[in-house]
């Protein structure tokens, strides 16, 4: 009996054993975890890089004037307005002092330092403090609205100033460790962790969005602040949140950055490739309207008179599948790749043109001051619509300058049109590349559209033209 029971722990000591030694030791389809920041694995802590970066992180306090309006009833006219103002009287509008925060880095010796454009571009006084208690008022040497990145600069001559190296954006994958960090709710040199969400996120920000999403915690005062990756370098500046959502932050790619900032110092703002195009996605729909064989590419919804496309032969209804040797696979490709191509230089463009491939080149033009950048318009739908010929009444009510076309005056509620946004002052201009001048040519082109057939529309809102392909039912 009682070797029966030694027999027993024995065997009940070795099964244990065994099961340690199994889950300790490398099996097939187990991961060992390991230690060590910037190696590979999970780090058993970030402290010592926290300790590293902080110091090069600075916190930004900026000061301007806003001004408020004095009497709230100041726009009512009639006898309204002369009540109020008899009754409240005149007030003046007032000026008020408005502080903010935010975050930066240091990226050299020199004392230049890169946060978000909107922390400083109506700022009247800058200040920055680093982690040591040092106070610096700063400059601004340049802004760049498009990818809301700012370069400023402390004004005082500074020896020993700690500053971060430049990473490559284009080398994080998604699920690389990551730090931001900066001055969350004012809370001064604040470090979270996380990982790479997504790459190349489309935020609906500008022409330029191509943000790094992190689950990294990025809140109010982290703005302008560096995203870190576990080599201490600096692969994104931290710009947006989304409120609704935990978990949810996206930064500027500091390889974005790193093209814009010579301009910065030597310019004072940033001079972009432009070529004189709108463009829009290709939907299925559109694809299939085209006869082309995928939904890719950059469809060119309206060209630039005289501007370099239009000089080049590239055309409305073209759709552009690669620009300077690079394909284009979604419509933001595009004005990525024109901005930053050098003014002056001629570029490679292959274009899709009635289901045949064209090869053409571009002469890159300097971007004018207010010209769109290459980027996407709205889609809708030209069903359940009321068109009319464009009119001098119409003109002036609906505020539309072209005279050729057919304009919508009304959209019925819940109908496709509805749906999908169009609204009243859209004007067709095609119906299945047929040119529109008024209503008569617009009806004449859906009477030759097939039931079940798709049916491609050109219109015109304000200074924007895009396609929409539907199907007659």
């Amino acid at each position: 009996m009682r070797s029966n029971k030694y027999t027993s722990n024995f065997a009940f000591a070795l099964l244990l054993s065994t099961i340690f030694l199994f889950f300790i030791s490398p099996q097939p389809g187990f991961a060992v975890i390991k230690s060590g920041s910037g190696g590979a694995g999970f780090p058993m802590s970030f402290a010592d890089l926290a300790a590293e970066v902080q110091p090069a992180v600075v916190n930004i306090s900026t000061t301007s004037t806003v001004k408020v309006p004095g009497s709230p009833f100041r726009h009512y006219s009639g006898p309204e307005g002369d009540f109020f103002r008899q009754f409240f009287g005149e007030m003046p509008d007032r000026e008020l002092k408005e502080q903010s925060l935010g975050s930066g880095v240091i990226i050299d010796k020199d004392g230049y330092i890169v946060t978000n454009n909107h922390m400083v571009e109506s700022a009247e006084e800058i200040k920055v403090k680093l982690t040591d208690g040092r106070d610096f008022k700063a400059k601004v040497i340049g802004r760049d609205p498009k990818t809301d990145l700012a370069l400023i600069r402390i004004s005082a001559a500074v020896s020993s100033l700690p500053f971060l190296p430049l990473g490559d954006s284009g080398k994080m994958r998604v699920g690389d460790w990551v730090l931001a960090v900066g001055n969350p709710f004012g809370l001064e040199h604040t470090v979270t962790q996380g990982i790479i969400s997504a790459t190349g996120r489309v935020i609906g920000a500008g022409p330029y969005d191509n943000f790094l999403q992190t689950d990294a915690p990025i809140n109010p005062g982290n703005s302008g602040g560096p995203l870190i990756n576990l080599a201490g370098e600096v692969i994104g500046i931290n710009t947006a949140i989304v409120s609704t959502g935990q978990g949810i932050g996206f930064a500027i790619p500091i390889n974005t950055a790193k093209t814009i900032i010579p301009q910065l110092k030597e310019k004072g703002k940033v001079i972009r490739g432009w070529i004189g195009v709108s463009v829009q996605s290709v939907t299925p729909e559109i694809a299939g309207s085209f006869g082309l064989k995928e939904a890719k590419g950059a469809l060119v919804a309206a060209v630039v008179q005289g501007g370099p496309a239009d000089s080049s032969g590239i055309k409305s209804g073209d759709v552009i599948v690669s620009f300077g040797g690079k394909k284009v696979s979604k419509v933001s490709d595009l004005p990525l790749e024109v901005a930053e191509e050098p003014v002056g230089k001629v570029v490679p463009v292959k274009i899709l043109r009635n289901g045949k491939e064209l090869d053409l080149t571009v002469k890159i033009a300097e971007m004018p001051a207010e010209a769109p950048a290459a980027a996407a318009v709205p889609s809708s739908s030209a069903l359940g619509v009321t068109v009319e010929d464009i009119t001098p009444r119409l003109m002036a009510e609906l505020n539309i300058r072209d005279r050729a076309g057919a304009v919508v005056v009304n959209v019925s509620p819940g109908s496709p049109a509805d749906f999908a946004g169009i609204r009243a002052g859209d004007v067709v201009k095609e119906v299945n590349h047929t040119p529109i001048s008024n209503l008569r040519d617009y009806e004449a082109a859906m009477k030759k559209s097939k039931k079940g057939e798709p049916v491609l529309f050109l219109v015109k809102r304000g200074e924007q033209t895009f396609y929409v392909s539907i199907a007659v039912s």
